[in-house]
Parts: C-alpha cells; sequence; structure tokens
C-alpha cells in the first residue's frame, strides 16, 4: 500500500477577507501518529474539517488514499468518510445512552450486524480502552478522561483507517491527560491504525508523535519527528515552543 494516507497540495481556505489556510502542504504516513500543532485560532480545526470534506478548499487538493476529495460529492464523500473515525473535543456522548450504547451506535447506523454481534464489537472496543465492564455507566457517572476512552472506543468502533484526535487531552488535569496520551500511544501500536491529532498540548503530543507539523500564519513551517522540529532554527518555531515550556530552545536548555 502507499505509504502516504493522507496528501494535502497547496490548500487554500479564506472566510471573507481573512486567508486562514494559505498553501498548506502536507503528507500523512499511514499507520503512524501525526501531531498538528499551533497557536489557538490559527486553522488547524479548519485544515482537520478538510481533511474529512466538511469543508471545500477555495484552492488545492486532498487526497485520501489516492482520491482527491476536493473534486467528489456528497455521496463518494460519504464513502470515503467511513475511512474516518473522529474523537472529538468534548467526546460528544449521547447523554440518553449508556456507554454501550453510545459505542454501538455507529455500528447500527452503518452497518447490518445482528445484536449479538453489535454487542461483542462494542465490549472489545471498550476493552481496547481499559472500559470493559462500564458498558451499563450513563455518560453523566464518568469522569473527564472516561468520557474521553468512551469517545475512543465510539470512533474505533466502524474499524477505520484513519482517526482524527481534536484536542484529546482539553480540559482535564495533568495526570489524566499522561493516561489518555498514553492510551492514545498504546491503541495505535496495537491496532496500527493512522491517527492525526490537533492539540494545544505540546509536551505530551511531542511524547507520542511520529511525526509533527507545525501550522503558523497558514502554511507548514516545520514538519519532521519530534527531535526534528525541536531543532528547527525557524524563530517562529523556537518562539512558540519555548513558550510552551519545552526544553532546548531559546531560554531553555537541553
Amino acid at each position: 500500500m502507499e505509504p502516504i494516507v493522507i496528501r494535502v497540495v497547496d490548500l487554500h481556505k479564506s472566510f471573507n477577507s481573512q486567508k486562514v489556510l494559505d498553501g498548506i502542504n502536507l503528507e500523512i504516513e499511514r499507520g503512524k501518529i501525526t501531531v498538528i500543532i499551533g497557536k489557538s485560532g490559527g486553522g488547524k480545526s479548519v485544515l482537520m474539517k478538510h481533511l474529512i470534506g466538511l469543508m471545500k478548499p477555495d484552492r488545492g487538493e486532498v487526497w485520501i488514499d489516492g482520491v482527491d476529495i476536493a473534486r467528489l460529492k456528497e455521496r463518494e464523500l460519504n464513502e470515503v468518510r467511513r475511512k474516518f473515525g473522529m474523537l472529538f473535543q468534548e467526546a460528544a456522548l449521547f447523554d440518553s445512552m449508556n456507554v454501550i450504547e453510545n459505542v454501538e451506535f455507529p455500528l447500527r447506523e452503518h452497518t447490518s450486524m445482528p445484536p449479538k454481534e453489535i454487542r461483542k464489537t462494542a465490549n472489545e472496543r471498550l476493552s481496547e480502552v481499559g472500559l470493559l465492564g462500564f458498558g451499563d455507566k450513563m455518560p453523566s457517572e464518568l469522569s473527564g478522561g472516561m468520557k474521553k476512552r468512551v469517545g475512543l472506543a465510539r470512533a474505533l468502533a466502524l474499524d477505520p483507517e484513519i482517526i482524527l484526535f481534536d484536542e484529546p487531552t482539553s480540559a482535564l488535569d495533568p495526570i489524566m491527560s499522561l493516561t489518555i496520551q498514553d492510551l492514545i500511544k498504546e491503541t495505535q501500536v496495537h491496532l496500527k491504525k493512522t491517527y492525526v491529532v490537533i492539540s494545544h498540548d505540546i509536551a505530551g503530543m511531542f511524547r507520542i508523535a511520529d511525526k509533527v507539523a507545525m501550522l503558523y500564519e497558514g502554511t507548514i513551517i516545520a514538519f519532521g519527528t519530534p527531535d526534528e522540529v525541536k531543532r528547527d532554527q525557524d524563530e517562529a518555531v523556537q518562539e512558540f515552543l519555548w513558550a510552551t515550556g519545552m526544553p532546548g530552545f531559546v531560554g531553555g536548555s537541553e
């Protein structure tokens, strides 16, 4: 299989006169964790929405497994979207459903699996995120970290090739953030999926990333392994990472 599963070519997007994406070029490797970092409001979420066809570019291409989705109609797009799972910032669980019903939901909606098989698959996904036996709990009974785990189980339910994470450690305390980071890494290594993460949690994401892309003023100004990005001499990269307290940059030491 082609090692590059997502290829973004010269992607542009503006809202009225505000240019948000200004010629994005990015290649995301299959079976790796790629983290996209950058300032708040810098276009990370806009870029992610282009990856699943929720937004159309003003100019440029978004290739998913060799198909330019920027040119597809909605029906064809829906087929490509089946390759994706998504963990939203707030987990986005259905409050009226218990944990296992939340995980079963995409299976009921998008497959013809019999109920017993759906329940078996949902329990397997809960086991993968360390929540087997919590199926009867309601979302209101869960901590923030547990909700994120359920959200990941649901994102994995349809066995997608690519998982998108929108700020997976937001609103979590440092200990729970570490737990979620480790869970992301463990499930990715075990399942060998392609994970794409946008996050403000720079230090935490550098722990688990295979590749890091920094988005700045609408373009990718740094891309590589965490160590390669740490050593990038671009002033904006150094300033941004130093501001997060990362060692080895301006004002810091290895």
